[in-house]
């Protein structure tokens, strides 16, 4: 067996569903941060940030988001047609975190500019997710370990 093969097979799966499922979830959160500003918003950024951190760091059935899809709204759907790879959407979850951060430290440091572009570019790679299933961060992890391979 090929050590691609190896890693494929040890290769976490996941239902892609669940991951447009937590786009949702995540767009609809750094909107509201992003209209409630870096005061109020803070606080909604702060459950988003922790809903990454969770996702990037103990895998993405860790996530609350993940957690929800997985016992309340996958049950009631057929099973997935394809299961796909977990690290390009938890490396997405990793580049989440890293401009959710950014938009905390922006807010704490009353830097509202810092708050506002951050959220801005964390909510539009959720939102190509949520409407159009288009991964942003997984499409960079691919090109990373194509360009890395060569």
């Amino acid at each position: 067996m090929s050590s691609t093969t190896q890693t494929a097979a040890r290769a976490e799966l996941i239902d892609p569903r669940g991951q447009r499922f937590a786009a949702v979830i995540t767009s609809g959160l750094l909107a509201a941060s992003i209209i409630l500003g870096p005061g109020a918003g803070l606080w909604v950024l702060v459950v988003q940030t922790l809903a990454f951190a969770a996702g990037s760091l103990l895998g993405l059935s860790s996530s609350p988001w993940g957690q929800i899809y997985r016992r309340a709204v996958r049950p009631r759907l057929g099973p997935p047609t394809e299961l796909e790879d977990a690290r390009p959407p938890r490396f997405a979850q990793s580049v989440g975190l890293g401009f959710a951060v950014v938009g905390l430290l922006g807010a704490v440091a009353g830097l509202p500019a810092l708050f506002y572009v951050a959220v801005g570019f964390a909510l539009v790679a959720a939102l190509l997710n949520a409407i159009f299933g288009f991964c942003l961060g997984c499409e960079i992890y691919l090109l990373g370990t194509r360009v890395l391979a060569r």
